[in-house]
């Protein structure tokens, strides 16, 4: 099982979830590939690839008993490990639904028994030894390394929100709204300068969750003009962060910096002072329990949103996504769609208007999701929601009090 154990006085290194079999004991070779596979990938990931490789320890142990993938990785068991990889295999070709994370579920266990083999082979064997383990391991690779599960093609729909929906999410969330689901204002104004920053800022889930409560910083430029940005870096309350999803930065790529209208800033500066009360914690989304949000607290927000939306919207976003709920990651996809127009409208080729995407939304240099918006950026009704000053929702923002 998947266990994420957490105590102060253990180092935060070793705070890492961890597989652990029945009788509570550590599944040893995936404690040992955790260790040097893993440890450079974010939290969320790590956890996602640790409960694909546990499937695969459940599964081998109702076919060759308890224990016995550790022991045949132990003795470098070529014939065992074969047999078990390939029932694997198609064990996952023949489930009735075969989902995107399917394949991803194979590939990881392969890579799995491939790496600790690999690192095996590097160990204090003799030279027949190794050459063995080497001969078998390209054996391994000729097999299965280029097999792929089969699964349902899908159109590349771009879950952008449609003008529509945008409009009345802005209406309802507004705090001095009587549409607002919410019902203390603490609440209404949490919603709101989440759905502001996940909308305005392209932030994804997890970074908004480590953001500090001072991440939005102020300085002049030459011309004496003030300026904002936003950092968004790993969390700054490891020592404490005891939330079972622990938030984390995706990618090296995901640590940057962000610039903010002062507008925003002003929302989230009224957040911090007024309704986000004084946790015994750094960041920014405090609950009401005076804790650090979690994701799963974003999920049921999210749901609730969607619950109180009107039936002509919800129509509307089910005609143009074929969903029914919005979630976090929605509003950073109409980010990216927006922005991107925005982008070509100052005159910029798409090239560069990619390029600065990239930096902005935190993707690497090969990443392909920049390519998934371009086919967008014509979608008028996308970007009639806002003009060309993307934050100044000055009109819909009127809780604001004056001289903030």
């Amino acid at each position: 099982m998947l266990v994420h154990r957490w105590n102060p006085v253990v180092p935060p290194v070793l705070r890492e979830p961890s597989l652990f079999d029945s009788f509570g004991l550590p599944r040893f070779w995936a404690t040992v590939w955790s260790l040097y596979q893993t440890a450079d990938l974010a939290s969320a990931t790590k956890r996602k690839q640790l409960g694909y490789v546990e499937a695969f320890y459940l599964f081998s142990e109702e076919l060759v008993g308890f224990g016995a993938l550790d022991d045949s990785i132990a003795r470098v068991d070529m014939d065992l490990l074969g047999e078990v990889l390939e029932a694997y295999f198609i064990s996952l070709r023949n489930q009735p639904d075969v989902a995107a994370s399917t394949q991803m579920r194979w590939r990881t266990a392969f890579q799995f028994v491939r790496e600790i083999l690999l690192w095996l082979s590097k160990s204090n064997f003799s030279i027949s030894r190794l050459q063995s383990i080497q001969a078998r391991l390209e054996r391994l690779d000729q097999l299965y390394a280029q097999l792929q599960i089969g699964r349902k093609r899908t159109q590349d729909i771009l879950r952008a929100l449609p003008a529509t929906v945008v409009q009345a999410l802005y209406q309802m969330l507004d705090p001095a709204s009587s549409a607002n689901p919410f019902r203390n204002l603490r609440s209404k104004w949490r919603a709101f300068i989440i759905f502001v920053l996940l909308l305005h800022q392209g932030l994804r889930r997890g970074e908004l969750l480590a953001l500090s409560a001072d991440a939005i910083k102020q300085s002049h430029d030459l011309h004496g003009r003030e300026r904002y940005w936003l950092s968004v870096v790993e969390h700054p309350d490891e020592e404490t962060d005891q939330r079972h999803s622990m938030p984390s930065i995706k990618t090296v790529h995901s640590i940057r910096q962000l610039p903010v209208s002062e507008l925003t800033a002003n929302l989230v500066r009224e957040y911090v002072v007024n309704y986000r009360g004084k946790p015994a914690h750094a960041f920014l989304i405090n609950s009401q329990k005076g804790t650090p949000l979690s994701a799963e607290s974003i999920t049921k927000l999210f749901q609730k949103i969607s619950t109180a939306l009107p039936a002509e919207v919800l129509k509307a976003l089910q005609d143009r996504t074929g969903k029914t709920t919005i979630s976090a990651h929605d509003l950073r996809h109409t980010c990216a769609v927006i922005r991107l127009n925005q982008l070509l409208s100052q005159d910029d080729s798409m090239d560069l208007a990619l390029q600065k995407m990239r930096v902005f939304f935190g993707w690497s240099r090969t990443s392909d999701m920049p390519r998934k918006y371009a086919r967008a950026v014509f979608e008028d009704r996308l970007a009639s929601v806002w003009n060309n000053a993307f934050d100044d929702r000055v009109a819909i923002l009127r809780s604001i009090p004056e001289g903030i």
